[in-house]
């Protein structure tokens, strides 16, 4: 794996001197169907560093991107590489008082932000004293603001800045799927880390395909799907700026026909609750994957049965910046999380850190080299979650005797019942199993004695009557996986809290609890 110099060479000049200047590198999914080929976006984010030069923005100063996924976010995010910048993308579906914790924490001086965004961020950005420009995409910059027209306009494509692979590159916020976001720091070597291990190892992408994921580029996820490991092969991304329903993937998937879906279990469900009623698609996809909370078994089957191509379920994380524990082709075994993916080791510890066998749950501990560099001022935090090589991901998990991890849930979200561990995950995928079940989240909540018990919170499927299912789901759950498992109480509801990556925030509903 080459480990030297700025990322951008890599994933973006290099095609030019290997005769890809042609080739489509990213193509919009909706309204004027813009594309950009490698050619010349190796033109436009060298005029985008030499434009970040001209205003003065110094290398390893840090620039805010609320950028949705259009041409514009590569340009921004591989021209600030060039320049030595530090390129920030942020959720773009925040509220405006965290854009501005955000703002001030990251102490950002330039902010890039699509036009439909800046209602929601003007706030934020004049309440920051530390940001000097801003540039709006669109066809109107408001007053105060320039045009990313203008900023561009007269810049000549410069170089890419000669930097160490250890030199932060980008950070990543968390999604805050227990509390508030930190500023994860990333450096240029973990982008080529990813897309060499999980992108060429498990995905097998290749130059040939095109891949449209609903997980959107400003969060590792997504990052990975949309933008390095198509860019580390030369292939082709679809970008989708709008929200992702079950109604608006399949319109893509039928319409750009992707070889490569990118998916998270929320829409998966849908999708596949969907198609029971709608006719599918014609697109040749030869691979899925799922990640951001763990696939439901139920969901993985019924998909592989209306596509015939399987989901690659695996876990990762903003801190490791994508996944590192996978199932992978030829080696499905839904239910599971699959097995490390190669380039990364697992450990599961107990709470003294000694090592947990097969048949034990355990906190999962991962080591690869696309490990965080620490969270931005929180050293706290950082000692706690990176112990040297090895990075904890606060998940539990248990091993099977045949080497392949099964998700049980967020350390905090573990809980016993009379004296054995609750794996909420485990009673979630036996309500989804119902017919009636669209989605599950199980938290512990305590009864009248002061005793830990299930309670469910469940989305029935459009249509569905809850009257007298309550009694049926309880019943179903103590006879798939014990009596002592079922939720004592069930709430059903319309929806559950989330992240932007599809992470249902159990914190938020344990406070209901």
């Amino acid at each position: 794996m080459v480990q030297s110099g700025n990322a951008a060479v890599y994933f973006v000049d290099r095609h030019v001197k290997e005769g890809r200047a042609n080739k489509v590198a990213f193509r919009e999914a909706a309204g004027a169907r813009r594309a950009i080929g490698y050619g010349e976006l190796a033109d436009q984010t060298g005029r985008m560093a030499d434009a970040l030069a001209r205003a003065g923005v110094t290398p390893e100063t840090r620039a805010a991107m609320l950028v949705l996924d259009q041409l514009e976010f590569p340009v921004i995010f591989w021209g600030a590489l060039k320049a030595g910048v530090v390129p920030i993308p942020l959720n773009t579906l925040l509220a405006g008082p965290v854009y501005e914790v955000i703002l001030k924490d990251s102490r950002a001086a330039v902010v890039f932000v699509s036009e439909e965004l800046w209602p929601v961020v003007e706030d934020a950005i004049k309440a920051s004293p530390y940001v000097r420009q801003v540039v709006v995409i669109g066809e109107n910059a408001p007053e105060g603001t320039t045009s990313y027209v203008d900023f561009i306009a007269g810049a000549e494509a410069q170089d890419a800045l000669d930097v160490c692979p250890d030199e932060t590159a980008f950070w990543l916020y968390s999604s805050g799927s227990t509390g508030q976001p930190k500023g994860v720091r990333h450096v240029h070597g973990s982008l080529q880390a990813t897309s060499d291990t999980y992108g060429a190892q498990v995905l097998g992408i290749r130059e040939d395909d095109t891949i449209f994921s609903v997980a959107k580029l400003f969060f590792a996820y997504g990052m990975g799907n949309g933008m390095t490991f198509p860019m580390s092969v030369g292939a082709t991304a679809i970008l989708f700026n709008g929200r992702p329903t079950p109604d608006s993937a399949l319109a893509v998937l039928d319409a750009e026909k992707p070889t490569i879906f990118c998916g998270v279990p929320t829409l998966y469900a849908a999708t596949v609750a969907h198609l029971e009623k709608a006719a599918k698609p014609d697109a040749p996809l030869r691979c899925c994957i799922s990640a951001g909370e763990a696939l439901p078994e139920e969901v993985g089957k019924k998909w592989r049965a209306l596509w015939n191509c399987d989901i690659l379920d695996g876990v990762g994380s903003t801190e490791m910046l994508h996944i590192f524990l996978s199932n992978a082709p030829g080696d499905v075994v839904y239910g599971t999380s699959g097995v490390a993916v190669p380039g990364y080791d697992l450990r599961l510890v107990d709470e003294t850190g000694a090592d947990v066998g097969a048949g034990g749950i355990g906190e999962l501990l991962v080591r690869g080299a696309s490990a965080a560099d620490g969270y931005w001022n929180q050293r706290g935090k950082s000692r706690a979650t990176f112990e040297g090589e090895w990075t904890r991901t606060g998940d539990k998990y248990e091993l099977t005797p045949e080497g392949r991890f099964v998700y049980c849930g967020r350390t905090d979200d573990m809980f016993k019942v009379s004296g054995i561990w609750v794996s909420p995950f485990e009673v979630e995928q036996a309500l989804v199993s119902h017919p009636s079940v669209l989605e599950a989240a199980v938290v512990a909540a305590r009864d009248e004695e002061g005793l830990e018990k299930p309670k469910a919170f469940v989305v029935l499927k459009q249509g569905v009557d809850a009257d007298g299912l309550e009694q049926d789901l309880k019943t179903q759950i103590q006879t798939k996986i014990g009596k002592w498992k079922y939720p004592r109480w069930i709430h059903f509801v319309d929806d559950l809290p989330k992240t932007a990556t599809g992470k249902i925030q159990r914190f938020k509903l344990r406070e209901e609890a």
